[in-house]
């Protein structure tokens, strides 16, 4: 897989002020407990894409969330519960907003003067270059306006969307170096976030984002750049596990059908003079296709005769519903799976000419989805695990902040997503995260012993002292949250309550037992809880404040340390 060697001297500095590029895979730790192979061996899911018919409670509408969703709110899950299953993954879907949001800001105003006009506190999207420093800080300002927009989304999953597309057609920031051709790759996967799949790939086929980042940009009739026509078909569309599959041969006809394709700094264009004029003759395994030769403006129409060649492959069908799936659901994906789910999501997708909502709600309304097997087995994503703090703690960022605080805000979180291992709008390379296609270890490059002591220590502080972000100390307000659980003053009832929320997997009941012993301070009567509950709710003085503070502190502490709290 290639890419350019260009970088952006802005963004060096990130790397140097957090951890080295850490090398997971020469962790002792990581390398005596990763998946050596996948497991297949144990016993898996049987499940098929049969609508569910379950029971709908509070642990399938969580499951859905945390899967959908960046982190959940206890309100969120009362919400989808009013509703059928079916409902719930239709509002989750049809409900994402059809206008855009609104752009990013100039932040950056003590930082830099923008020279080209833009005022502070307003956007940069649609103003002239400027100069390196102006067009670095403005990366840095869409990723914290991308942080935002995941912190703050409504009940949808349009966000999870955008960071699958970002995924699966990755590239790097850093690497396109324009700000304006970073945002305006994101604006396209917002665009066709929930559209066409087909649509979406010729799109990103010729936005000026990719054509600088895989150097389509500069393939020529005289020196054709195979990049992008490799990645076109290997990551985006077809995967490289299929036999028969495409040749060498197929990349290199498929450079020549993209040569002339140009950008100015902020559009692509199409230039005739630059476009191979020869036939472009395929493989048997694209029927021997011949793409004939098209001349002047009409150059470009062979590109989309390229595409619909590849999606006539139901192979393109396939791939993407086993990146879904791995992104959604769960990373192995056995001889059942492809069968039972990954076979007739594909058929779902090209009987409805690769529109994806119909394939994605037959997945989230399934039964393989909701199978109890299918819950709890996803390692958080950094961005889960962050955004998923916030949002179940009932925490945000006040819109009383400046703009420049609150991207301070936004952009501390995007650094401690870079040092987690998941730099938002940075994926290592164009194959996007490896949690999402590395074999056989997959989520599990998340965690090794450099990211999952970070993990605790964001938790720890929360629950502690807090974290100053952008002149703000944020942290957990814990009789806050306790105040959620409809009757807090029971400490069974309470423990339950937040391990359902905090918790992907069940405790025993020893292990509950044990965590109450916290509520009670070590006593065996739930009245030493429920007296402390009441006595601070009639006396909210300092010193019944305390009492409670000091338990709940210590009971979310030990709960967000297990290893369940890292899984969703």
């Amino acid at each position: 897989m290639g890419k350019k060697d260009k970088k952006n001297p802005q963004l060096q500095s990130v790397a140097t002020d957090a951890d080295p590029l850490y090398d997971y895979k020469a962790d002792k730790v990581f390398r005596q407990y990763a998946n050596r192979q996948l497991p297949f061996s144990t016993a898996r899911t049987n499940s098929t894409l049969e609508s569910y018919a379950g029971p709908w409670t509070r642990a399938e509408a969580i499951h859905l969330l945390r899967r959908t969703t960046f982190g959940l709110k206890n309100s969120d899950v009362n919400t989808l519960l009013a509703l059928t299953p079916g409902q719930a993954v239709d509002l989750l879907i049809d409900s994402v907003p059809s206008t855009p949001p609104d752009a990013p800001l100039n932040n950056y105003n003590a930082v830099v003067n923008d020279t080209t006009g833009v005022l502070p506190d307003q956007t940069w999207v649609m103003a002239a270059y400027g100069d390196g420093n102006i067009n670095g800080q403005r990366l840095f300002s869409f990723k914290s306006w991308w942080l935002s927009l995941m912190l703050e989304e409504k009940l949808n999953m349009r966000e999870k969307m955008v960071l699958f597309w970002h995924n699966h057609f990755a590239t790097e920031a850093q690497i396109i170096g324009v700000a304006r051709n970073v945002y305006d790759h994101n604006a396209l996967l917002r665009l066709y976030a929930f559209g066409n799949f087909k649509t979406l790939t010729k799109a990103v086929t010729i936005d000026v984002g990719m054509l600088r980042y895989l150097n389509g940009n500069k393939n020529t009739a005289g020196s054709p750049d195979e990049n992008y026509a490799r990645e076109l078909q290997e990551l985006f569309t077809l995967g490289n596990g299929n036999s028969p599959n495409y040749t060498q041969a197929d990349v290199q006809a498929a450079a020549k059908v993209l040569t002339g394709w140009r950008n100015s700094t902020f559009s692509s264009f199409f230039d005739p003079t630059q476009h191979s004029t020869s036939d472009k003759q395929f493989s048997s395994f694209y029927s021997s296709t011949i793409i004939k030769y098209q001349s002047g403006s009409s150059g470009a129409l062979e590109t989309d005769a390229l595409i619909d060649m590849i999606f006539t492959k139901v192979e393109a069908a396939k791939h993407i519903c086993r990146a879904f799936y791995r992104f959604f659901v769960y990373y192995a994906i056995d001889a059942n799976v492809e069968s039972a789910i990954i076979s007739p999501l594909a058929q779902t997708l090209i009987s409805n000419n690769f529109e994806i909502k119909p394939m994605l709600k037959q997945l989230f309304n399934s039964a393989h989805f909701f199978d109890p097997l299918n819950q709890g087995c996803y390692i958080k994503a950094p961005m889960d695990f962050l955004m998923g703090t916030f949002k179940t703690f009932g925490m945000s960022v006040p819109t009383s902040m400046t703009v420049e605080n609150r991207y301070k805000a936004f952009n501390f979180m995007r650094y401690y997503g870079l040092i987690l291992a998941q730099d938002l709008g940075d994926p290592p390379n164009v194959a996007g995260w490896p949690a999402f296609h590395q074999f056989p270890e997959y989520y599990q490059a998340w965690i090794n012993s450099n990211t999952l002591p970070k993990r605790l220590i964001f938790t720890d502080s929360m629950l502690g002292t807090g974290i100053n972000m952008g002149g703000t100390v944020f942290k957990i307000d814990a009789i806050a949250f306790a105040r959620q659980c409809p009757k807090a003053e029971d400490p069974d009832l309470l423990v339950d309550f937040f391990v359902e929320l905090l918790l992907a997997l069940p405790l025993s009941t020893a292990k509950k037992t044990s965590l109450k012993s916290i509520l009670l301070s070590n006593q065996t009567s739930n009245s030493y809880w429920t007296i402390a509950w009441n006595n601070y709710n009639s006396d909210p003085s300092i010193a019944n404040e305390n009492i409670l503070r000091i338990r709940l502190n210590s009971i979310l502490l030990e709960i967000t340390r297990l290893a369940e709290h890292q899984l969703a």
